[in-house]
């Protein structure tokens, strides 16, 4: 919990109102841990605490903030920002006021900090153990947590806290045949506490990271051309975020960098997609259920049966587009607020997998993914699955390696023919200017009627 002198927070920004047009205060505490297991061995353990607060400032259409560890500074650090919003010239111009009152609680129901190193070292080892086999040369294993309260209030009479706690593990092995080199990769976590894994099959978790390492080794090299193909939940969720996500992001939409700039309220793919970011999601790895800006988050549908709908926007872009803000600043303490995503997910259809696949004589099923690159300007991409099948008649007959997919972005929304039933979100970091924000996304299996498959270097 904090433990500050929220008066002398609103004695600030009394004293501000007279100044500025606007003001805002963020604290923030935090305490984080991480673990990296190489090869069996604990290779790291590093963990810390941080205290941090940021002052903003809104005067002439120019911000002005700064940052500072020591409490005791805040009237400093009102001089600086002050100071650098009474140089700047800008055109800001905030959506709406929005004023909120809450203490938000964390979701953990077992607290990170009540869980004692050696238990988590303990569950990475068993994991580890589970993953090796003949042929499993290399493995990395990497768990994170944090436990954290923020505060936000502003001058218009937002008074927010917010505890939170975040634990993720991710695995990777590496397999060898004496010629080639093949990765499996796996990660787990929640915005929620340790029952996220003390609940998981931890066995299971490793033996698939290791046994999907050791398949690939036999895959075949992918035929490279036009296919029907199915993405899994993983791969989807991928495209969504990565092709769709960003461009649906005001702030590139106004920077001119976005294939979805002038498209709201115009067919952009087919009926059967439809896209939502939603922060207030509690199983996504990218819950939070207030921005940084004191909006509250909720459901933002910014697909709607193939329409673009809406954007993903912070008071400031939100003002420029003359919208409401969609709750999706977000930052550290010390950093600018920017535009972000938060659990992006395609919405599930009606479509089992053996359906999916039933009518496909000659494609390409692809799961996960190993990155890729976007350009959200010209809607343009290119990913990298993990695996991959071939279909024929209906079945899946042969399993591929190093395999990808690209294409326009436009093309592949417009060639959906079939969404699955399932749903499920992956966890992820994403960045963006210089900043990463903990992220989901997912969905479920879609069916694309055509897009460009061929092998990945």
């Amino acid at each position: 919990m904090l433990n500050i002198d929220k008066d002398k927070i609103s004695n600030v920004l009394k004293k501000l109102e007279d100044k500025v047009d606007y003001a805002d205060i963020r604290v923030g505490s935090s305490e984080s841990k991480s673990i990296v297991l190489k090869d069996g061995k604990i290779d790291k353990i590093n963990s810390g605490t941080d205290f941090a607060l940021s002052l903003r400032v809104l005067q002439n259409n120019a911000w002005g903030s700064a940052f500072t560890s020591d409490m005791d500074n805040l009237d400093g650090i009102c001089e600086d920002a002050l100071k650098l919003s009474s140089k700047l010239t800008s055109n800001v111009v905030l959506s709406d006021p929005v004023v909120n009152e809450d203490h938000v609680k964390s979701n953990a129901k077992i607290k990170l900090s009540d869980v004692s190193v050696d238990e988590k070292m303990d569950l990475m080892i068993d994991a580890n153990h589970a993953c090796e086999s003949d042929g499993i040369v290399s493995t990395n294993i990497n768990y994170s947590e944090s436990e954290n309260t923020t505060l936000f209030m502003s001058s218009e009479g937002s008074d927010i806290t917010v505890d939170n706690s975040r634990v993720a593990m991710a695995m990777n092995a590496v397999a060898t045949n004496g010629e080639l080199m093949q990765m499996g990769y796996k990660s787990l976590g929640g915005a929620k506490g340790f029952e996220v894994l003390k609940n998981a099959d931890i066995e299971s978790f490793g033996r698939e990271v290791g046994s999907k390492a050791l398949r690939l080794l036999k895959a075949e090299t992918p035929p490279s051309g036009d296919f029907p193909v199915i993405l899994d939940p993983e791969l989807a969720g991928v495209f969504i975020h990565e092709a769709l996500g960003h461009a649906s992001e005001a702030d590139l939409i106004l920077q001119n960098d976005s294939i979805l700039k002038d498209k709201l309220n115009t067919k952009i793919g087919s009926e059967l997609v439809t896209v939502i970011d939603d922060a207030s999601l509690k199983d996504g790895f990218g819950y939070y259920p207030y921005d940084v800006e004191g909006v509250k988050t909720s459901e933002n549908i910014l697909v709607k049966d193939g329409i673009m709908n809406s954007v993903m926007s912070s008071r400031e872009t939100a003002g420029a587009l003359n919208r409401q803000s969609s709750g999706n600043a977000r930052s550290s303490i010390g950093d600018k607020p920017i535009v972000r995503m938060s659990n992006t997910y395609i919405k599930p259809g009606d479509f089992t997998f053996d359906e999916l696949i039933s009518d496909m004589n000659d494609g390409i099923y692809l799961k996960g993914s190993r990155g890729g690159q976007v350009d959200t300007g010209k809607g343009l991409f290119q990913f990298n699955a993990i695996e991959s099948y071939i279909i024929k008649n209906g079945e899946l007959v042969k399993e591929l390696r190093d395999v990808s997919l690209s294409g326009s972005t436009l093309d592949i929304l417009n060639n959906v023919t079939g969404v699955g039933s399932t749903f499920k979100l992956n966890i992820g970091f994403c960045g963006k200017d210089g900043q990463t924000a903990p992220v989901g996304d997912g969905g479920s299996f879609v069916r694309v009627s055509k897009a460009t498959v061929g092998g990945a270097n």
